[in-house]
């Protein structure tokens, strides 16, 4: 097995996170993820019920994995870039709201 790239910063980080999103359902399934992470987020406060944030982090990453696995066909890259990738699933969802995508998706 090859050793992974180690990236210096999240900037020189963020063009291979693209490069794993190209297939739009996958990306679709992050978007839908996080949305539904948020509104749980927003529901475990609103309610005082804690256990909603740990459902929050399951669901969010359960959509993303089913986009990697069935529609884009590769490993996520939470399992190498835990943090880089977190950063860049909400990145990648701020462009998409905000029409500011990157050329490359």
């Amino acid at each position: 097995m090859a050793t992974p790239k180690k990236y210096q910063s999240f900037e020189e980080f963020y063009p291979f996170y693209l490069s794993q999103h190209q297939n739009k359902i996958c990306r679709g399934l992050h978007y839908i993820g996080s949305a539904v992470a948020l509104a749980l987020l927003a529901l475990a406060f609103v309610k005082q019920t804690w256990w909603l944030v740990l459902l929050a982090l399951v669901s969010g990453y359960a959509f993303a994995w089913v986009g990697h696995f069935f529609f884009e066909k590769n490993r996520p890259a939470t399992f190498t870039y835990p943090w880089y990738s977190f950063i860049g699933d909400w990145r990648m969802l701020k462009e998409f709201l905000t029409n500011r995508q990157s050329p490359k998706q």
